[in-house]
C-alpha cells in the first residue's frame, strides 16, 4: 500500500446519509467511537447480536466498558510506502502500525481500515495490526544498491509512538536503523513516548538528520478527552516539546485537524504556549472528513457538541465547497473561501509574531550510509535480488 492509499481519493464526495449504519449507540469511556461502523466494501449486513460487550443490554449502555485492544502481527514484505500526492512534503512514509489506539475520532486514517475488512470505527481503535518485521525491511530496502535517500516521515498515518508501542518496540527498532544509516526522517505524533528514544534522536538531531512535529490540538483537557481519547494530555505534550528542545531536538507544532468553533479559536494560543515550551516550526491543516469519518465524526458532534454541531458543519461545508468533504488535490489540505483564507491568516500571523517557521525543517541526505547486512542472514539477502 502507497502514502497516497492513506490520503482520501478524487470520487469520495459522499455525505453521511450515504455512509451505512451498524452498531450504532453508546459511549465508551477511552475510546473515540463506539460506532462499529460498517466500511464502503462491506457486503454482508450483519443482525444485530450479543457480542459480550453488552450491546443488547440498553443497561449495560449507561456504563459501558471499552473493548481491549487486540493485537494482530504481521509480517511485512515492505515497509517503505512512496508517496504520490503532491499535497505531501515527503517522498517516503513509514507506519509500523495499522489503525491507531488514540482513538481520535477524526483521524484521517480510519477509513485504511475498510481495506482488511475491519470496520473504521471501534475496530480502527480496538484491533491494530503490528508490522513486527518492520526494521528488518527497512534494513533490507535501505540496503540495495539500487535504493537512493529520500524525504522520509514516521508516522504518517497513525501514529507511531501510540500506546502498544511502550511494549512492542517496533517504532524504536525502525529508528536504530535510520541511526544506524544516517538516514534523515521527520516524525508526527501526539505521544510523550518519544521521549523514550531521545538516545537515538536527539545524536541525530545534533547532525541535522531529525525533527520532530508534536500534534497539540486543544489546550483544554476535557475536549481532549473526548476528542482524542487515549492520547497524551494537552499540558503533557508540551512537556514534550520542551523535553525534545532542550535535547537539541528541531520541534514543530502541528494544530491539526483545525475544527471551525471547536478548537479554532484557541489557534493562537496553542501556538503560544507550544512556542514558550521551545517549538520552532508551526503548522496547521482544516479537519477533513473523507469516506466514513464523515459519519463517524458527525455522530461524534451529535453526542458530545449537539449545541454547536449544526454550526460546525456549516462552517466546514463552507470550507469545502458546500459538501462535507473535497478530495481534490490542491484543496484539501487547505480548505477554500472566505474562512480557510482567514484561518491561514491567523495562522500566518501568529508565526510570524513567535518567530515560528512555517516551512518544512529541510531533511540532510547526503550523510546516508547504506546498512550491513548479517552474512547468515539468508531472508534479508534473497530480498536484495
Amino acid at each position: 500500500m502507497k502514502a497516497s492509499d492513506f490520503e482520501a481519493q478524487p470520487d469520495e464526495s459522499s455525505t453521511i446519509d450515504d455512509m451505512p449504519v451498524h452498531g450504532h449507540g453508546g459511549v465508551l469511556k477511552g475510546r473515540g467511537t463506539a460506532w462499529q461502523v460498517l466500511h464502503r466494501f462491506e457486503s454482508v449486513q450483519r443482525d444485530a447480536f450479543d457480542d459480550g460487550w453488552g450491546t443488547l443490554d440498553q443497561a449495560a449502555l449507561e456504563v459501558p466498558l471499552a473493548p481491549a485492544t487486540e493485537i494482530i502481527e504481521e509480517q511485512v514484505r515492505s515497509i517503505l510506502s512512496g508517496n504520490q500526492s503532491p499535497d505531501i512534503g515527503f517522498d517516503l512514509s513509514i507506519n509500523p502500525y495499522r489503525g491507531c489506539e488514540h482513538g481520535c475520532v477524526y483521524c484521517f486514517a480510519r477509513p485504511t481500515h475498510s481495506y482488511l475488512n475491519m470496520s473504521p470505527g471501534l475496530d480502527f481503535e480496538t484491533r491494530i495490526v503490528a508490522k513486527v518485521n518492520a526494521a528488518e525491511r527497512l534494513r533490507a530496502s535501505l540496503a540495495r544498491s539500487s535504493y537512493q535517500p529520500k524525504p522520509l516521515c514516521v508516522g504518517a498515518a497513525t501514529d507511531a509512538y501510540q500506546p502498544i508501542e511502550r511494549k512492542l518496540g517496533i517504532t524504536r527498532a525502525i529508528v536504530e536503523v535510520l541511526a544506524e544509516c544516517s538516514h534523515p526522517f521527520a516524525l508526527v505524533t501526539k505521544s510523550s513516548g518519544v521521549e523514550r528514544d531521545l538516545d537515538l534522536i536527539a545524536p541525530m538531531a545534533a547532525k541535522g538528520l531529525v525533527s520532530v512535529y508534536v500534534s497539540v490540538t486543544t489546550l483544554d483537557s476535557q475536549l481532549a478527552r473526548a476528542l482524542e481519547p487515549r492520547a497524551a494530555a494537552p499540558a503533557r505534550r508540551l512537556r514534550t516539546i520542551k523535553a525534545l528542545a532542550d535535547a537539541g531536538v528541531p520541534v514543530g507544532v502541528s494544530v491539526s485537524p483545525l475544527i471551525p468553533f471547536l478548537n479554532e479559536p484557541e489557534l493562537e494560543r496553542i501556538l503560544e504556549a507550544a512556542a514558550e515550551a521551545g517549538a520552532s516550526a508551526g503548522f496547521s491543516i482544516p479537519l477533513r472528513l473523507p469516506w466514513e469519518v464523515n459519519a463517524l465524526f458527525q455522530d461524534w458532534l451529535e453526542r458530545h457538541m449537539p449545541e454547536r454541531a449544526g454550526r460546525i458543519m456549516a462552517r466546514i461545508r463552507d470550507m469545502r465547497g458546500g459538501r462535507d468533504n473535497d478530495a481534490r488535490f490542491g484543496s484539501r489540505m487547505r480548505g477554500e473561501g472566505i474562512w480557510a483564507d482567514l484561518m491561514r491568516q491567523r495562522l500566518r500571523k501568529a508565526c510570524e509574531r513567535l518567530s515560528l517557521s512555517r516551512q518544512r525543517l529541510p531533511q540532510d541526505l547526503s550523510q546516508f550510509r547504506r546498512p550491513m547486512l548479517e552474512k547468515n542472514d539468508q531472508s534479508v539477502q534473497r530480498s536484495l535480488f
